[in-house]
């Protein structure tokens, strides 16, 4: 009995030292983004996302978060879809990547992103770690990118809290639209 009240105390504790120690450091803006190719869903359909593909289109919104159907993602996801056509009229792509696997977000696609943008799986937290977005080991943090069209980091945004992601980064590409004068900033 001892050790079991022990170990309950020693868990959160441990826990907590992990997340302490782990790296929030995300890339910096002007730094290259890492190219990936990775299985994504849109509308509940697997198919092969390319990085270099979408930045062919416009600018590209690359946002991580923890874990599909969790409180915080199930907000992000809404406000993502929620705000999908402002992005569009701003050329820009959106993709959210976690560490889900594909039949989980196969599901989350459809009922929480509501078929208006893809969700990538990194299982193998490669993408995650080659963009300093990893948390306590085996989740995304939540951090969110927008990469313009040459490559390059344009604007990084990190905090757990998923209310400024979408605004931020709406306000991020419309900057770098109107700045490239590639496009309009006159979506609201």
């Amino acid at each position: 009995m001892h050790i079991t009240r022990l170990m309950r105390l020693a868990l959160p504790a441990a826990l907590a030292a992990t997340l302490a120690t782990t790296t929030y450091a995300a890339l910096p803006v002007g730094s290259t983004a890492p190219a990936f190719t990775t299985q994504a869903s849109l509308g509940g359909k697997v198919y092969n996302f390319s990085l270099g593909d979408a930045l062919k289109k416009g600018p590209v919104v690359l946002y991580f978060y923890p874990a599909a159907f969790t409180k915080g993602c199930t907000i992000e996801a809404h406000d993502f879809a929620a705000a999908i056509d402002k992005y569009q009229v701003l050329g820009a792509t959106v993709i959210g990547v976690s560490a889900d696997d594909i039949e989980t977000l196969n599901k989350f696609s459809v009922s929480e992103c509501r078929s208006k943008f893809a969700v990538a799986s990194d299982a193998d937290k490669k993408i995650m770690g080659a963009y300093d977005a990893v948390l306590g080991f085996k989740y995304a943090n939540r951090t969110s990118y927008v990469i313009s069209q040459d490559g390059k980091i344009a604007y990084e945004y990190t905090a757990l809290n998923p209310d400024k992601h979408v605004e931020n980064t709406l306000a991020a590409v419309r900057a770098l639209v109107t700045t490239k004068g590639s496009g309009s900033s006159t979506a609201d």
